[in-house]
Parts: C-alpha cells; sequence; structure tokens
C-alpha cells in the first residue's frame, strides 16, 4: 500500500494508536475550519511544531539513548535565524531563505563540534556539557542586544502572501495570509515528520537502536558508534532548526522565551516519555495531550470551579490558579500507569493479546492431536 510505504512500513501496532493518529491529522489538517478563534488557531500551529521539535528529539533520546540539553538551543537558532535574517535583508522569501540556510549551517557546525568533543563522554557527563553549552547560548542571545534584540526579541515582518493582512479567495472562501502560514507549517511539518520516520527505520536507525541496548555489543561488532552517535546528534540539530524556524514564521517573532527557554526542555522531555520513547508515534501523541492539556485545562478547571462553587474544599481545589498542580498530577500519573508512555503501552498490549492468541490456538491444536 502507498500508506505503509509513506510510513515507512512502520504502523502504529494498535487499532486504538491509529484511529487516535488518524483523528488528530485530519482535526489539524482542517483546524483553520473546524477550530475558529485565535486561541485555537495558536494552539494548532504550537501543536505542529511541538510534533516536529519532539520526533526530532526522540531520534536522539528514544533511539539512540543520548540525553541532550542543547536541543532547545538548535530550535532556537533556527528561529533566530529567520528572525535576524528578515529583519535585516527585509520582508521576502530572500531573506527567509538566507536565514534558514545560515540557521541550518551554524547547528550543523555545533551539533558536530559537540558530537566530537562530548559523545566521548558518557551519560550525566555529557548531559551536564550540553546543558551548559545551552545555558551560555541562551546568556549571548540575551546580551547581544544589537544583533538578537536581547531580552525584547525581533519583531519582523515575512513574506507577504504569509501576512495576515494578505487576503484572497480560493474555492468560494475568503482566505488571508495566517491560513496559508499554517498549511505551509502543516505541509513542512508531515514530511519532515515521515523524514524521520524513514530515518528511524532505515538500516542506519537499526543501528542507532544498537548502539541504545549495548553500544559495547555494537562497537565489538564493527560499528563505530561514536560516528553514528555524532551523525544522530547532526540529524536531530538540524530538524530541530527547521522547527524553530518555522515558529519563526508563524510567531513572526522571536526571543530567548519563545525558543531558548529550559521550560521549553522541560516540556519536550514530558512529551518524550509521556508518548512514549523510541517511537515517533509517540512524538505526535504526546504532544496533543500536552498541548492541550496546558492551553485548556486552566479553562476546563474554571468550568468546574463554576458548578462547584459554594462547595467546600472541591471549589478551592478545582480554582483554576490551581492549573498547574493538576497538570503536573496528570503527568505524574501517565507516567505511572503508562511507564513505557502511550504508544508503548498500547502496542505491548498488542503483541501480549496476540501471544496468548498464539498460546490458546497452539493449545487447541495439541489437544485436537
Amino acid at each position: 500500500m502507498i500508506l505503509d510505504r509513506l510510513l515507512s512500513h512502520d504502523r502504529p501496532g494498535h487499532p486504538a494508536l491509529a484511529v487516535a493518529l488518524v483523528l488528530i491529522v485530519l482535526a489539524l489538517a482542517a483546524a483553520p475550519f473546524l477550530f475558529p478563534g485565535a486561541k485555537a488557531f495558536s494552539v494548532a500551529a504550537k501543536l505542529l511544531v511541538f510534533i516536529l521539535l519532539v520526533a526530532s528529539f526522540d531520534l536522539l533520546l528514544g533511539y539512540t539513548g543520548i540525553v541532550s540539553f542543547a536541543h532547545t538551543m538548535f530550535f532556537g537558532i533556527g528561529a533566530y535565524g529567520i528572525g535576524i535574517a528578515s529583519a535585516r535583508l527585509g520582508a521576502g522569501w530572500e531573506a527567509v531563505g538566507v536565514g534558514l540556510v545560515a540557521a541550518l549551517a551554524v547547528s550543523l557546525v555545533l551539533s558536530l563540534v559537540i558530537g566530537l568533543f562530548s559523545l566521548r563522554v558518557k551519560a550525566i557527563f555529557y548531559a551536564m556539557i550540553t546543558l551548559a553549552v545551552a545555558a551560555a547560548f541562551q546568556t549571548l542571545a540575551s546580551q547581544l542586544s544589537d544583533f538578537t534584540g536581547g531580552e525584547d526579541g525581533i519583531t519582523f515582518r515575512g513574506p507577504e502572501v504569509l501576512r495576515p493582512s494578505f487576503e484572497f479567495t480560493f474555492a468560494g472562501l475568503e482566505l488571508d495570509g495566517r491560513i496559508v502560514t499554517y498549511y505551509l507549517l502543516f505541509a513542512a511539518v508531515a514530511v519532515l515528520f515521515l523524514v524521520l520516520l524513514r530515518i528511524v527505520n532505515s538500516p542506519f536507525g537499526r543501528v542507532l537502536l544498537a548502539i541504545r541496548e549495548n553500544d559495547f555489543r555494537a562497537e565489538a561488532i564493527g560499528y563505530r558508534t561514536v560516528v553514528y552517535r555524532t551523525l544522530s546528534n547532526v540529524i536531530s540539530a538540524l530538524f530541530a532548526t527547521l522547527a524553530g524556524a518555522l515558529l519563526a514564521l508563524w510567531l513572526r517573532y522571536v526571543g530567548p522565551d519563545t525558543t531558548l527557554s529550559f521550560e521549553i526542555m522541560l516540556d519536550i522531555l514530558l512529551i518524550v516519555v509521556i508518548g512514549g520513547m523510541g517511537t515517533m508515534y509517540g512524538a505526535v501523541i504526546g504532544s496533543a495531550l500536552f498541548v492541550l492539556a496546558q492551553n485548556y485545562l486552566q479553562d476546563l478547571l474554571k468550568l468546574g470551579h463554576g458548578a462547584l462553587e459554594g462547595v467546600p474544599v472541591l471549589s478551592v481545589l478545582v480554582s483554576a490558579d490551581r492549573w498547574l498542580l493538576w497538570l503536573g498530577l496528570l503527568f505524574v500519573l501517565s507516567v505511572y500507569y503508562f511507564p513505557t508512555g502511550v504508544v508503548g503501552r498500547l502496542r505491548l498490549m498488542r503483541v501480549m493479546r496476540e501471544k496468548r492468541e498464539r498460546e490458546r490456538a497452539a493449545a487447541a491444536q495439541g489437544s485436537a492431536g
């Protein structure tokens, strides 16, 4: 099947997961028309960016077993590349192209240097090195105000077709530049996600899994693990850079808080754990759960508070001001009940059910014989 080949023969593995993925894709594809309102539109765009960002990080953590805290640095490089080029060269596709190429080149060099010099360091030591590099980069972005805009960031104008003021009619519908930008994000994320899916299901991806499981054994059978780990680091960084560029095009703004914040790095880690490490589909499921909870949990609590107003204790607990408490509780429960993530748990259930069916079939065949 064409769809099976597009997915690199990596099927969801569980009917419930397949249904959830189809619903998410359809909802995102029709978001501008299904969910009117600026907030819903922005949430859908943020979800698209996070799917790509988390999938790129999962290539590093879930498939290669590398813990890095520098992922948001590459995310920020992509956003700043677009922002700085558009602010200095003018609004146009030429500036976007120059900024994107420059950002990818910077990310390539930095990820290669970090990989070559740091990936020989094991576990927590490598994580601390990447944390230090990311913190230093965030400090530079905040202090080089003449170049990066400092704490205020950079507000810029994108190509005319991507501006909200750009209006046109298509198939009888009145559309504008925001919708064009959204579908640019949708198409780019869809293509890049399929590329990542192809990478992890290629021989290269299988070597990464071997390194994750036992890097000493992979080295012993002839694979140069440092080379593969470095390549994984570079590929992951480049995809994170592309995610940052897409976010900048959507926001038409870039600043330290939008791309370089350590809170974003924590969000990425949470999403990977919730969705399931080592499963690209986990990036989709985890991002959807996290982004929706982050943006709409407070609204749900407001409704609950209104319904329970006057009830002692309960009305206080469901106050909208305590949405972070409930968000944290939801994540703790999800990790407790889904230690391998939502996707990992569903796939395990499918495997166990098939195993029981085979055992019953074998027992029935034995008794019949």
